[in-house]
């Protein structure tokens, strides 16, 4: 409701404005079909069952998010972890681990997270993405090539073996169906921009296939049966604390996973549109998505960032077109349903490999590896192979983890202590015994400090009898870094050391108040 009061207090609800997102819901909704189709597939459900997640997602996105130009919808960053989810625990499984992320979402909005998720290192994002467009683009040869090889509950390095060595049995009509679709994707945007291209493809793809009906080319209806020409009912998916222990780590990795792209897409949405997005409302609109999505057929969803560009280029501005695209979808449903039987499978192959190379990132990728800091390149690099030949679970939790590592690393080099005589505190003192020593600390005093403060400070009591600590370059104090100063003091005063802080700024003053070392 919040994308909703910002739209109407921008003035977007005009009669003018209001035909404008139903033009740009039209288009999206077009853009969505074959995309939905292809992602379901690929994630192991039906191609009516991406519709539901379209549809529904949408809905709940544009109404309930924090975006009034976001669209959601099935994406290609769930593939890799949805496929894996449906070969072990089939669809049940899989609309169960989504209603549960529906609800991990929800509570990182309640407890206002959004903003930490947009902390994740770019290089942790680029790694896994561009390892899951390699999973996707090999995944896909099966159906572009028309290859008859059981890949299913292969590790990724037996399925590119196999893959390679059934080449020699590819079907041709089916390549060449794939083909045709694969250049209709690339060049077609080059000369007419209005029409979708995965629309193109997909029409010319069908009627070829329906005018020589080759047998050997899987569609649709071969693989699925008939599209149904109805809307499903709501049906609570069958919950077991069995299957919930089961399921609570793949649910938590599609909560994450969910909230990096979405949270992305807004930022992206933003930059286009010049919108301000709240993160933690669009979480809870992404998780009341996930949470009906599997009640009403579909499974987890997140927002699409092709089709909130697509959205945005063509006019939208507000939740009136993601729900018309919403619309869209259901009239294609209970319209066009019997025409969806001839659509060739190797098309919505093509449409995934040219999905898979845009998330690639390969540009950024390689900008990485040769302008980053070498522990970029490491996570970045670990995370596309984890990513690629193990899973993204691990990829994304390792990659976090040695970046946050890392950066700890970095920025306990960058806390600097220095150690000068100075003159007392009590200027008139004569006393000539008197030694007093400053230490000027600069930067972030935390754990990650903690053996360079120790190792200055070592026996400094024999040295003074009073000590300074200018904290004047001290951004804050963390936990570990407040218990060591108190440490420290308390062993200056065994020792009759008068203890002495300035500079400090008010965040760091107001921790030694609470701390009792000053008054």
């Amino acid at each position: 409701m919040i994308a909703f009061l910002e739209a109407k207090r921008a003035g977007l609800f005009t009669r003018a404005n209001l035909w404008q997102n139903i033009v740009a819901g039209i288009i999206v909704g077009i853009v969505a079909l074959p995309l939905s189709m292809a992602f379901a597939i690929a994630s192991g459900a039906t191609p009516q069952q991406g519709l539901y997640t379209g549809i529904v997602a949408a809905l709940c996105i544009s109404i309930f998010g924090g975006s009034r130009v976001q669209i959601g919808g099935p994406t290609g960053a769930f593939i890799v972890i949805l496929a894996g989810i449906t070969a072990e625990h089939d669809i049940s499984g899989l609309q169960l681990a989504s209603l549960m992320a529906g609800c991990m979402l929800i509570l990182i909005g309640i407890l206002h997270l959004g903003s930490v998720i947009k902390y994740i290192p770019k290089s942790v994002i680029i790694g896994f993405t561009a390892g899951i467009a390699i999973i996707i683009f090999v995944g896909q040869w099966k159906y572009f090539f028309g290859l008859h090889a059981d890949t299913s509950h292969m590790p990724f390095y037996r399925q590119l073996f196999v893959m390679i060595k059934s080449f020699s049995l590819l079907d041709f009509h089916t390549t060449l169906l794939g083909v045709i679709s694969l250049v209709i994707l690339v060049f077609w945007p080059k000369f007419l921009k209005k029409i979708p291209a995965p629309l193109v493809a997909m029409v010319v793809a069908t009627i070829v296939q329906g005018i020589f009906k080759f047998d050997s080319v899987a569609t649709l209806g071969s693989t699925f049966g008939a599209f149904p020409r109805t809307l499903p009912y709501p049906h609570i998916p069958s919950i077991s604390l069995n299957e919930v222990s089961t399921l609570i780590l793949p649910a938590f990795t599609i909560a994450m996973l969910g909230s990096i792209e979405s949270l992305l897409s807004a930022v992206v949405a933003d930059g286009m549109a010049g919108t301000k997005h709240n993160s933690n409302q669009e979480l809870i609109g992404q998780g009341i998505a996930n949470i009906l999505s599997p009640i009403f057929g579909g499974f987890a969803a997140t927002g699409a960032i092709a089709r909130t560009a697509t959205n945005i280029r063509n006019g939208g501005n507000s939740p009136i077109a993601g729900i018309t695209h919403s619309v869209v979808l259901i009239l294609i449903i209970l319209i066009l349903a019997p025409f969806a039987t001839n659509i060739p499978l190797a098309c919505l192959s093509a449409i995934l490999f040219v999905v898979a190379y845009n998330m690639s990132e390969w540009k950024n990728f390689i900008l990485v590896c040769r302008q980053s800091p070498y522990y970029d390149i490491i996570v970045l690099l670990l995370s596309f192979f984890l990513t690629v030949f193990v899973n993204l679970v691990v990829a994304v939790n390792i990659g976090v983890i040695l970046a946050a590592l890392l950066f700890m690393r970095s920025m306990s080099k960058a806390f600097v202590i220095e150690k000068t005589l100075t003159a007392p505190m009590n200027e008139s003192s004569t006393d000539p015994t008197k030694k007093s020593i400053t230490f000027t600390l600069s930067g972030p005093l935390f754990f990650g400090a903690i053996s360079s403060f120790e190792e200055t400070l070592h026996n400094i009591h024999d040295e003074a009898t009073e000590v300074i600590f200018n904290l004047k370059l001290v951004p804050f104090i963390d936990g570990t870094g407040l218990i060591m100063l108190q440490d420290t003091v308390e062993t200056l005063y065994k020792h009759h050391i008068a203890v002495h802080f300035i500079g400090m700024n008010h965040r760091v003053d107001a921790k030694l108040k609470k701390a009792k070392l000053i008054s």
